[in-house]
């Protein structure tokens, strides 16, 4: 079971950018798929948290209103539109599956791809 992030880059503060994480398969040793991400000195925050089951979303509170996390299943696809960056959201981004609904507990991470918001 792999999971493959994609469509970071350099965007200016007030742009989007839309991340597609693919993964290979449904199995029973998730029950979610979840985006994170990682700045220096900021340690590892959950952004957003979609279930296998019935498609239940999380976010945090720093990309709630501005972020919007989505499946599509025909294409094993889950994607994470980020609009109206800011500086703030500089970081490595990565999608994991997890074992929970709500995303806490990573069974497998997947590959990583910077976001940079500069001007």
């Amino acid at each position: 079971f792999q999971l493959q992030a994609s469509g970071g880059g350099l965007v200016q503060p007030g742009g989007s950018l839309r991340l597609s994480c693919v993964y290979s398969e449904i199995t029973l040793d998730y029950n979610a798929i979840g985006w994170f991400r990682e700045a220096p000195g900021k340690g590892r925050e959950k952004i957003s948290c979609i279930t296998n089951s019935d498609g239940r979303t999380i976010y945090a509170d720093s990309v709630k209103g501005r972020f919007t996390i989505s499946r599509d299943n025909a294409k094993n696809t889950v994607y994470l539109q980020m609009n109206s960056l800011k500086p703030e959201d500089m970081a490595v981004y990565f999608c994991a599956a997890t074992i929970d609904s709500q995303c806490r507990v990573i069974t497998r991470r997947g590959q990583e791809t910077q976001v940079t918001v500069s001007s």
